[in-house]
């Protein structure tokens, strides 16, 4: 019996397999395409002729394919071998559906993490990687020291759509941060300015910019949004007028940073024009935090 078996072989599977490989596990590999599996089976992987194979060879099975459906579909052969295993899917996709799939995955008896792979692949298996899992608990107090060869394992909670959802929070932070840094490097470009050249003052203040957050996350929380305000709303939005116009006189178009100011001036018309900017997360909250979950269900 293998320590571990992986389904799913592409870009990121492989690295997952390889990862295991190199910690000195013995793993058990299967992908619809069996090609796939040819170089780490010369590395040391055992191949499974088909899925059933795969989840019958480890007690230990990690998925990780394109999306959610992609899963469903890979194990509907297997689902009578899933009983007495861990299943660990490392598949893209959102809280609801972790929650749901936690639940197929209970009614098949087995016990189910989800996870988020913070790291594209040559990252796996390096210190630097982050991996978050949300789920069974003594699943994941039982093979942390597998999971651990694939990066820094972090377990978040027993609700298998926590996972997911600090995945697309950190994604979605770092699709901001890129939004606003192309919008800078265009319009330093626009007067054929080097980006390599800005890039030092770039990072010099965003580094500034990332000790405010303390301060914004405390805020959030307790929901102070109004004393010892340094910046409030209205005068931001008076300033951000300016981000807008500038932009267009330089020939950039300003639709990475237009949706901002949209809602500055929402939260201004709202009453907050007082208010710090973390009072913007009241303006893009559907429903209070509480609710979330049930809605989900």
């Amino acid at each position: 019996m293998s320590d571990v078996s992986v389904i799913g072989l592409g870009a990121m599977g492989s690295a997952l397999a390889r990862a295991l490989l190199k910690s000195g596990l013995s793993v058990t590999v299967w992908n619809r395409s069996p090609a796939k599996a040819e170089a780490l089976v010369a590395e040391g992987a055992i191949a499974a002729t088909n899925v059933k194979d795969a989840v019958e060879a480890s007690r230990l099975v990690i998925a990780c394919l394109l999306v959610y459906d992609t899963v469903y579909e890979a194990f509907e052969p297997a689902t009578d071998a899933l009983a007495g295993r861990t299943f660990v899917n490392l598949t893209n996709g959102t809280p609801a559906q972790a929650r749901e799939m936690a639940q197929w995955a209970a009614a098949r008896g087995a016990d189910y993490l989800d996870g988020g792979i913070m790291a594209v692949p040559p990252m796996i298996g390096q210190a630097e990687a982050l991996i978050l899992y949300s789920g069974a608990r003594a699943a994941f107090e039982a093979h942390g020291k597998t999971l651990g060869a694939l990066g820094a394992a972090r377990y978040l909670g027993e609700d298998a759509g926590l996972a997911p959802l600090h995945d697309i929070a950190l994604l979605t932070a770092m699709y901001g941060l890129f939004s606003g840094v192309t919008h800078a490097f265009a319009l330093t470009g626009s007067e054929k300015g080097s980006a390599e050249q800005f890039l030092p003052m770039l990072t010099n203040w965003l580094g500034a910019v990332m000790t405010w957050l303390p301060d914004m996350a405390r805020r959030i929380d307790s929901g102070d949004y109004r004393s010892n305000v340094v910046s409030n709303l209205e005068m931001q939005a008076a300033a951000f007028k300016n981000f807008i116009v500038a932009s267009e006189g330089q020939g950039v178009s300003p639709e990475l940073i237009a949706p901002m100011l949209q809602l500055i001036r929402k939260a201004v018309a709202s009453g907050y024009g007082d208010a710090d900017q973390a009072s913007l997360v009241e303006m893009i909250r559907t429903m209070p935090p509480a609710e979330t979950q049930r809605a989900a269900i």
